[in-house]
């Protein structure tokens, strides 16, 4: 489909169609998961994934008197943001669910800082729920701290027994071989580029902090 094609040339090709031909065919695909009802699984999302482009939430937008739909790059140049997803089973998680965990990382420059934590994914809505509890800062690839972020050991604890209501999340409403795209809780839209084959190292991570 057409926009499948654009959204495919934002993320992977140096020639980049415009912003409103991006937001455009991120609205078309949304729309096209809902009236299908297609559904994804945690699995099709595991592996490391470059953040290409975004649009404000609702609020931004009305208060900067942005139109709706207003959307930007992000030059690699800038800042590199990346998030990556592993597959980690949790005993007593949420009916209907897939459990893992998010490494969400921006690097600038020597300063690498990722946050990470629990995710679950609720298979019949394409919702993935999650919450950034621990923190590790590296410079020139040496880490200089990690640990918990302040109340994040608590609220690790707690994840799997809340709602998504009480929790951040994203709906997925396209996830394709090299391309993901998801809505955010405050109405933002991403889009986000396959840059590598998984990070198996993220539980490993997790283990040894603890």
């Amino acid at each position: 489909m057409e926009n499948i094609s654009i959204l495919e040339q934002a993320a992977k090709s140096n020639t980049k169609p415009s912003s409103n031909a991006v937001v455009a065919a991120l609205l078309e695909a949304e729309k096209n998961a809902k009236k299908n009802k297609i559904r994804y699984s945690f699995e099709q999302l595991i592996g490391n994934w470059q953040l290409c482009f975004i649009t404000g939430t609702k609020k931004t937008r009305q208060k900067a008197g942005i139109v709706l739909g207003a959307g930007r790059y992000i030059p690699e140049w800038i800042a590199k943001i990346q998030i990556a997803y592993s597959a980690q089973a949790v005993a007593g998680g949420e009916e209907n669910s897939e459990t893992g965990r998010v490494e969400n990382s921006v690097q600038v420059g020597a300063i690498k800082l990722t946050l990470s934590g629990p995710t679950k994914f609720l298979v019949n809505k394409n919702i993935l729920a999650f919450d950034f509890t621990r923190i590790t800062v590296k410079l020139l690839g040496k880490t200089v701290y990690q640990g918990f972020i302040r109340g994040g050991e608590a609220r690790e604890a707690e994840f799997f027994s809340l709602s998504v209501g009480k929790q951040a999340f994203f709906a997925y409403f396209l996830v394709e071989d090299g391309i993901i795209a998801a809505r955010g809780r405050g109405g933002g839209l991403a889009l986000w580029g396959l840059v590598g084959a998984g990070s198996p190292t993220i539980y490993n991570s997790h283990k040894q902090s603890t």
